[in-house]
């Protein structure tokens, strides 16, 4: 009689873990569903960048193929949402060339960017004596005595969407700007001469943005 009301009790408990289970799973499913539901309604879009300018204080190279550079960039950045918000909570500024990454990163401080809210950013990006490939160290020289120089402004972000009070997971933000730099007369934009034999440069140049 004992084991009867055994396997009884064990067979009640297991119709309830079965329905806790399935009701958890259900609970999920319509919270994701309601997110869904809000994401395509709300149709959040990416922000928008733009390089307005560049400052060149150092760009040399030498004979053995190495490099230093020390360049303020200035990062326009807008959010066109007006019902979603934007957390940027880790971002690196670096410069390349030609797929070459040839300053170190230089971290943003953490913000958030409102809805419609414009950021501008000035970091200095910058590397001592770092070592670039002898083919890029061919291709940079000849660029140089040609008159120009093309760069890529790098912008690495984590972020998170905030609709009003809910707060998505980190997504990762890649934004790319071509930075059209010129050198000597050849160039035909000479630049805006500052102290310390420094040259601004106005780009106004837009950024691809994925994610």
């Amino acid at each position: 009689m004992s084991k009867k009301e055994c396997s009884h009790h064990k067979g009640k408990k297991k119709k309830f873990f079965r329905r806790l289970f399935a009701g958890i799973l259900i609970f999920i499913f319509i919270v994701l569903l309601i997110v869904l539901l809000v994401w395509a309604i709300l149709q959040p879009h990416k922000p928008r960048f733009t390089l307005q300018d560049a400052t060149i204080f150092t760009f040399n190279v030498s004979a053995t193929n190495i490099l230093s550079t020390t360049i303020q960039v200035t990062i326009y950045s807008r959010n066109p949402n007006d019902k979603i918000g934007i957390y940027y909570t880790k971002a690196d500024v670096y410069a390349t060339y030609r797929s070459q990454q040839i300053t170190y990163y230089t971290t943003i401080p953490p913000v958030y960017q409102g809805h419609k809210d414009v950021n501008v950013w000035s970091p200095f990006i910058y590397g001592n004596n770092v070592p670039i490939a002898p083919y890029n160290g061919v291709a940079l020289s000849q660029d140089q005595s040609n008159g120009a120089v093309w760069l890529m402004i790098k912008f690495d972000a984590r972020i998170k969407w905030k609709v009003g009070t809910f707060v998505s997971g980190h997504y990762h933000l890649h934004v790319t700007c071509p930075a059209y730099i010129p050198f000597g007369n050849k160039g035909g934009n000479y630049g805006i001469v500052l102290g310390n034999n420094a040259i601004k440069y106005q780009l106004s140049q837009s950024c691809s943005v994925s994610l």
